[in-house]
């Protein structure tokens, strides 16, 4: 999300790092360059307007002109209202309700939300450690049921089965009534979206949300509609009073107008972003954060919290009382190194968050790496379980064995032994495994000392 954006702002920006003297002019013809920016992010004109003229204010005032590094100080006003804009300082959204909490999603067709609740699911179940619920009131569209069903069982949470027979009503009052029997924390619901707002659909949202008390109300809209996000989340304000939004897709929108527009122009918060197809692929929306990665900054915090998150410290501490024990690092080692970096969401998800300029040289490697570890696991899991124990009996005949079941070509095997052979010497420097262990300790800490815990 944000390549455009970024990519243009990023050169805006490098033009005043290193300036001594920021003058009218300059700010001018940079605040032209970032406006241009912003609309051909799609981002709305009334927010636009605002930003701009809020910037130039700013910029012309003491705080720039009278700054040892005006430059730099110049980045900080557009990282401000970039915040501003994007829901200011806050804390990270939470549900704070009364259990059984109902998570009411609603929007257009097409926007994701059948996926959203699933991933919203194991979002609260992964991190708040909730019992959930998931239901459907989409009753015109039986596969929808099925969907859900399935992810359900995906993500550890429940499904609420009704019939399309039902009203809407009736089944968001049957799941509320089966979430209290069956003590849950959480029952989301799942509605019925269409192509375009209609008065039918806004009417069905009003009974739903009158037959259960909603906790949170929230608006599911795809990062590409552009615009249309827009005029469709105002009519779903007026029908529901929304308590905020989820954008959905944003790893597939190099724009991200949506993102920058419907914040500031619904005044409704975003709460979560999803940034991939896997359940997993959902984050919570830091302003503050999105904003430093809009100006090529990075957010080395969030990949910092992901590492931590997704590190099986368990496996971790396994491998250092193997090497601590003398024993060797093997090849069912490094694959459970290499799955833990997919659970990370591959190297493309965490060259994303570092800072523009690294994260732009990193981007076609990082997707060439992507492949690269698929077919690496792929390699490893052809061979036998002697063979990953002890790599060195693989010879050429059985190299070529790895290869016809793994679908690579002989060299593919024998780039990952060399390389693996490497990763052993590296494994044994690390003197009986003491260094993994220290590593494994600070994990275990958390954060470093230093980083926001927000």
């Amino acid at each position: 999300m944000f390549d455009q954006l970024t990519a243009r702002l990023g050169r805006t920006i490098e033009s005043l790092r290193g300036r001594g003297r920021i003058t009218e002019e300059n700010v001018a013809a940079t605040l032209r360059e970032v406006r241009i920016a912003l609309l051909e992010a799609d981002v709305a004109l009334p927010v636009v307007k605002e930003f701009i003229d809020s910037v130039k204010a700013k910029a012309l005032g003491q705080e720039v002109l009278s700054s040892l590094t005006p430059g730099q100080a110049f980045i900080g006003i557009l990282h401000g209202e970039l915040v501003r804009i994007l829901g200011g300082e806050g804390s990270p959204w939470q549900l704070r309700a009364q259990a059984p909490a109902v998570i009411l999603l609603a929007g257009l067709q097409g926007a994701g939300k059948t996926t959203t609740a699933a991933k919203l699911a194991r979002w609260l179940i992964e991190r708040e450690k909730k019992r959930v619920l998931l239901a459907s009131t989409d009753v015109r569209r039986p596969a929808a049921l099925l969907q859900l069903e399935r992810l359900a069982a995906q993500v550890g949470a429940e499904y609420f089965a009704a019939s399309t027979e039902e009203p809407p009503a009736t089944i968001a009052k049957n799941a509320l009534a089966r979430a209290k029997t069956g003590v849950f924390d959480v029952l989301i619901l799942d509605t019925a979206g269409r192509l375009h707002v209609d008065e039918e659909l806004m009417a069905e949202l009003r009974e739903i949300d009158a037959a259960v008390p909603s906790a949170e109300r929230l608006f599911v809209v795809d990062a590409m509609s552009g615009q249309d996000a827009l005029n469709a989340a105002r009519v779903f304000d007026g029908a529901l009073a929304l308590s905020g939004v989820i954008l959905t897709k944003a790893d597939g929108d190099a724009r991200g107008g949506a993102a920058l527009s419907v914040r500031h122009l619904t005044g409704k918060p975003l709460v979560l972003v999803g940034v991939g197809e896997k359940t997993e692929a959902l984050e919570p929306f830091d302003p503050a954060r999105m904003a430093s990665r809009i100006l090529g900054m990075g957010d080395v915090v969030s990949l910092i919290e992901q590492a931590h998150r997704h590190v099986d410290t368990e496996e971790a501490g396994r491998l250092a009382k193997k090497l601590a024990k003398g024993k060797g690092f093997d090849m069912a080692d490094l694959r459970s190194q290499l799955e833990q970096l997919q659970r990370m969401g591959g190297v493309g998800a965490l060259v994303d968050k570092l800072p523009g300029a690294i994260a732009r040289k990193g981007a076609e490697a990082a997707a060439q790496g992507e492949r690269e570890i698929s077919r690496q696991i792929a390699i490893i899991n052809s061979m036998t379980p002697i063979e990953r124990r002890s790599p060195q009996i693989i010879d050429g005949s059985r190299r070529r064995r790895i290869a016809r079941g793994s679908g690579v070509q002989v060299q593919d095997v024998n780039r990952l032994l060399k390389q693996f052979l490497e990763m052993q010497r590296v494994m044994k420097s690390m003197k009986g495994g003491r260094r993994l262990q220290q590593l494994l300790g600070a994990m275990k800490g958390g954060l470093p000392p230093g980083f926001p815990r927000s």
